[in-house]
């Protein structure tokens, strides 16, 4: 999805960086105009991601002039540094990266306001704004490298949540601790009951984190009132959102969307 950008036009650059993958978005306009997502290495330097920021920018016909702004939020610290100085490369501008401190439009109702995961964050403001303008609660899960859920308030305000291992993770584990396993495409079987390993792997993963999903929300309902809202985000979000009655909308572009908007909000 890409359009050119023309001549005096401006556009931000959204970058989530993730444990697995970097995620990166041009806005303009308010709307996503290019995405990107690459592998997440944590070995890449400023000059390594230079070139290739500039590199995927030509792939599109884009003109890295146009780039106006940045904004980014990341969990993987050693990337955070090089990918802001990438930017100062390439673009001569210094990114927002979202902190616990940034103005996000969502206050942080936990012990420590520091423990929360920058992309959490950015997710409970995406989806608030998004899906929760009627006051209603919201549960936002994310199928990253951990599958995460969270509660958000009807008024905005970020409650905690619940992490467990990722989807890939754990049938990765699986590969890797079990000598005769294999590994398998992560899609749900025809059947619960599997008729060889493969098929067998396929439903003991796929199916059983079907019912962690459907148990982990169910509860968190209960404990929110019973009536909150559930946004689905994330890698698997369609594969797995689309087997239970339980998710009311998918976003792929949460994190991307969540970061334009924090971006408009701290432009005074």
């Amino acid at each position: 999805m890409c359009s050119r950008a023309q001549p005096g036009e401006q556009m931000l650059l959204a970058i989530d960086i993730g444990n697995t993958n970097v995620v990166m978005g041009l806005f303009q306009d308010q709307e996503i105009t290019a995405t990107w997502r690459i592998g997440t290495d944590i070995h890449r330097t400023a000059d390594e991601i230079v070139a290739l920021m500039l590199t995927l920018l030509q792939h599109r016909d884009l003109d890295p002039s146009a780039v106006h702004a940045a904004i980014l939020s990341s969990v993987v610290p050693p990337l955070t540094g090089p990918v802001q100085e990438a930017c100062k490369r390439c673009f001569g501008i210094e990114p927002l990266s979202v902190e616990h401190t940034t103005k996000t439009g969502v206050e942080v109702r936990i012990e420590n306001p520091r423990e929360a995961g920058a992309d959490r964050i950015v997710n409970s403001a995406a989806a608030h704004a998004m899906h929760g303008t009627d006051g209603s609660p919201l549960i936002v899960i994310d199928f990253g490298t951990a599958t995460t859920f969270d509660a958000v308030s009807g008024d905005g305000a970020y409650l905690g949540g619940a992490i467990a291992p990722g989807i890939g993770l754990a049938s990765e584990a699986l590969f890797q601790r079990a000598a005769m396993l294999p590994r398998i495409e992560l899609q749900f079987p025809e059947t619960i009951v599997g008729k060889n390993t493969a098929h067998a792997m396929q439903a003991g993963i796929m199916f059983g984190y079907l019912s962690l999903v459907e148990g982990i929300v169910s509860r968190m309902k209960g404990e929110l009132g019973g009536h909150a809202r559930v946004v689905a985000t994330g890698g698997l979000a369609d594969v797995v959102g689309r087997r239970t009655g339980l998710v009311d909308v998918i976003e792929p572009d949460l994190t991307l969307q969540g970061l334009q908007l924090i971006h408009e909000m701290n432009l005074a």
